[in-house]
């Protein structure tokens, strides 16, 4: 008898989960084509680097917290970095350099955007996989190349690069200018190219996935708001990367084979007239921004889709303004790629030029603003259940509304005249791209904690963990504003030398003990993380009464996510409210005429 496609698909799908053979140890869980294997990779992957960039933070509050002070046991360990135990200058530069590459790169974008990007998207729209299960596969370990890269360059001659983590020349371009400039650099520039070639290719799996591999009856419209966050973060690295990949390209030529593509004419370093001519470093400064500011979004969409899924599951109520948020999403993305030069406002640009950046950055602002209200509407009159990620999703409202306060600021240029490369900065930067992603992230982790591995993690060490990490981290960048407004220039190793800051030195011992509490206090975290893999409850396969495709399968799924049987949507993503055989939701795929649709 003939046989229909759909029939001839279902059955090759059918014998693919059959003979989906036992794979070995090997290619289960190190070389896996599988999308929930490698997402938990980066998970993985980018909580390593956070040691690591969490050790690097805590070595910069001591320093600033009690920069006279002695440390005998980080001369042992850092004899170069630490002279007689004080922290050299030019030590602390590169720990600041690497702090700020490995926690936005490396961390951020592995846990939020790597990480739950390939673990969501395909279970979200009800696929078996990413569209190309063995690129993602490559991409994954293109990225831990990367990685053990960029920690490799500790240990090269020079040590490791100390030209911030914007890489600006001359300091990155001639290996004179400090002793990271020296082959640190070309290490951290090869790291950057490997890990923009990863992430490009993690960027068009996802595009690829949304357009193609969706279940049937899920438009783009019943996508959950965390789909249109990764599938609109993914087209922004995808436009904006490949400018900072030509300016790695050409850092280097200037670096090794004398061209001149960011070294001026006339430029002196350590008493030599360097040969170089015709080169502008602002050109740098143009290709890293296009990137930079996108990378922003990139980061911070994915945080706001996360809390947006999971604020509706313990308010039980839907999302307020859906469809509107999603156009604010795509506001959001677009306007992001044409604000980048408000970064280079005291760079000597044209005053009417600086107005368009100005203009077009507080733009921005306005469907920010709106999405923001739409969340915090999605609380209202909803049946609070206030577990640790709803917490964590209500630091996120807290931070991006805070946070985004100080970017009214910054994107004018004639206050960001008098605030840039100061603390003012720091903090702004750290609330947002710092802080909501990493509630979003610990949010997201505690919520598909139990679908990642089947347990549940404590809650008791979870609420702890909260108030460990939201209390000090709010203390610490909110004092950094005021630390700005009163002058205190960011990357300086110590504030003694100056009169004008001697009144800031009580408040950096402050916020540096706040670092130390914020930083011990994720080893709750880590002890609850690795506790609950082999003791933790049970989870049943929707512990949270969700709606989303991901809480209708096991936890954790099987190899081909639903089985061979495939699924069909009925329904948009935040049906709560209403009354059913289950409660009171219903998940995408439950028929209209057993439940009624709302949306």
């Amino acid at each position: 008898m003939a046989q229909t496609t759909e029939q001839t698909t279902d059955m090759r799908h059918g014998s693919d989960a059959e003979h989906a053979h036992e794979p070995g140890f090997i290619r289960k869980y190190v070389f896996s084509f599988d999308h929930k294997v490698i997402g938990i990779q980066y998970i993985i992957t980018g909580l390593l680097m956070a040691l690591v960039g969490a050790t690097l933070a805590m070595l910069i509050r001591l320093q600033l917290g009690w920069p006279d002070r002695v440390w005998p046991l980080l001369s042992q360990i850092f004899p170069k970095g630490y002279v007689s135990g004080v922290m050299t200058p030019e030590f602390y530069l590169a720990v600041v350099t690497m702090h700020g590459t490995i926690m936005v790169f490396f961390f951020m974008s592995y846990v939020l955007v790597s990480g739950f990007g390939n673990y969501l998207v395909p279970l979200q729209i009800g696929a078996r996989d990413m569209a190309f299960p063995f690129l993602n596969m490559l991409s994954f370990w293109v990225g831990s190349i990367s990685a053990l890269l960029m920690i490799s360059s500790f240990f090269v001659e020079g040590g490791a690069a100390a030209a911030g983590w914007t890489a600006y020349p001359p300091l990155s371009a001639v290996a004179s200018a400090v002793p990271g400039s020296r082959n640190g650099q070309t290490v951290w520039l090869v790291s950057m190219a490997f890990f923009i070639a990863s992430f490009t290719l993690s960027g068009l799996n996802i595009v690829a996935t949304v357009f193609s591999e969706r279940a049937r009856g899920m438009s783009m419209w019943r996508m959950p708001l965390t789909v249109w966050s990764y599938f609109i973060a993914s087209i922004l690295g995808l436009l904006a990367f490949p400018a900072l990949t030509a300016a790695a390209v050409m850092l280097i030529l200037d670096r090794h084979t004398g061209t001149s593509f960011f070294i001026p004419i006339g430029l002196v370093v350590a008493g030599q007239h360097l040969s170089h001519t015709g080169g502008s470093p602002l050109l740098w400064q143009h290709l890293f921004w296009f990137l930079g500011h996108p990378e922003v979004y990139v980061l911070i969409l994915p945080a706001l889709g996360i809390a947006c899924d999971v604020i509706p599951a313990f308010t039980r109520k839907p999302v307020f303004g859906y469809k509107l948020s999603v156009w604010c999403l795509i506001a959001v993305g677009a306007l992001s790629m044409v604000v980048w030069g408000h970064h280079m406002f005291v760079s000597g640009m044209s005053p009417f030029t600086g107005e368009y950046f100005s203009v077009a950055t507080l733009t921005i602002t306005l469907p920010m603003t709106v999405f923001g209200v739409n969340m915090l509407a999605s609380l209202w009159g909803g049946s609070i259940r206030l577990r640790v990620p709803m917490m964590f999703a209500c630091a996120v409202l807290a931070l991006f509304g805070s946070g985004g306060l100080g970017g009214l600021y910054l994107g004018n240029a004639t206050a960001d005249m008098q605030l840039t490369d100061t603390y003012f900065v720091v903090g702004h930067f750290h609330m947002m791209i710092g802080g909501v992603t990493l509630m979003a992230t610990f949010g997201g982790l505690y919520y598909w904690y139990p679908k990642m591995f089947g347990r549940m993690m404590n809650e008791k060490l979870g609420t702890a963990h909260f108030w460990l990490t939201f209390t000090p981290f709010f203390v610490i960048f909110f004092m950094q504003h005021f630390l700005g407004i009163q002058g205190a220039p960011r990357r300086y190793y110590a504030f003694t030398a100056y009169d004008f800051l001697r009144e800031t030195r009580l408040q950096n011992t402050i916020i540096s003990s706040a670092a130390m509490v914020l930083i011990s206090g994720q080893l709750l975290f880590l002890i609850n993380f690795i506790w609950s893999l082999f003791k933790g409850r049970k989870a049943a396969d929707n512990p949270w009464e969700a709606t989303t495709l991901e809480w209708t399968t096991s936890s954790p799924p099987p190899h081909d996510n639903f089985g061979p049987h495939p699924l069909t949507v009925h329904r948009w993503a935040y049906e709560y409210g209403v009354p059913s055989d289950v409660g009171d939701y219903a998940d995408q795929r439950v028929p209209k005429e057993r439940v009624a649709v709302t949306a």
